[in-house]
């Protein structure tokens, strides 16, 4: 599936748990992710009538500066996805980026490697919105 923003063939499609579909586009319980922007796009349908996501999904294609392990990856995606509107999304954003803390990441040194990432383009400023994020946490 291309990727929405920019067009790029590079996803990896990801299973929410329940506790984040809340927080996916549409609610899905099936994304995409790309790997160059870092777009977030439902998937549509099921995860078995759709596609078969990764069991252990291997997070070093989208880069190597983002954590390997899904408890701490996919919130954190999840957040920069919504960071696109901090007014709008501050509550959930907050939630996300407590739940990367809580699973042992420092999700602003983690942005701040994805900053640094050449092979990353994201859609949303990450490096403009890094002191907000950091005002929403602490």
């Amino acid at each position: 599936m291309a990727c929405s923003a920019c067009g790029s063939d590079a996803t990896i499609a990801l299973s929410l748990s329940a506790e984040y579909r809340d927080y996916a586009p549409s609610n899905a319980a099936v994304i995409d992710v790309c790997t160059q922007c870092l777009t977030v796009d439902p998937i549509e349908g099921t995860a078995d009538s759709v596609i078969e996501p990764d069991d252990e999904p291997d997070f070093s294609r989208i880069s190597d500066a983002l954590p390997t392990r899904p408890e701490r990856a996919i919130p954190l995606l999840l957040a920069i996805d919504l960071s696109s509107s901090l007014a709008t999304n501050r509550s959930a954003i907050e939630s996300l980026l407590e739940d990367v803390e809580r699973a042992g990441t420092d999700p602003l040194l983690a942005i701040d490697r994805l900053v640094a990432d050449p092979t990353l383009e994201p859609a949303v400023d990450l490096e403009r919105r890094r002191h907000q994020l950091e005002q929403l946490l602490y």
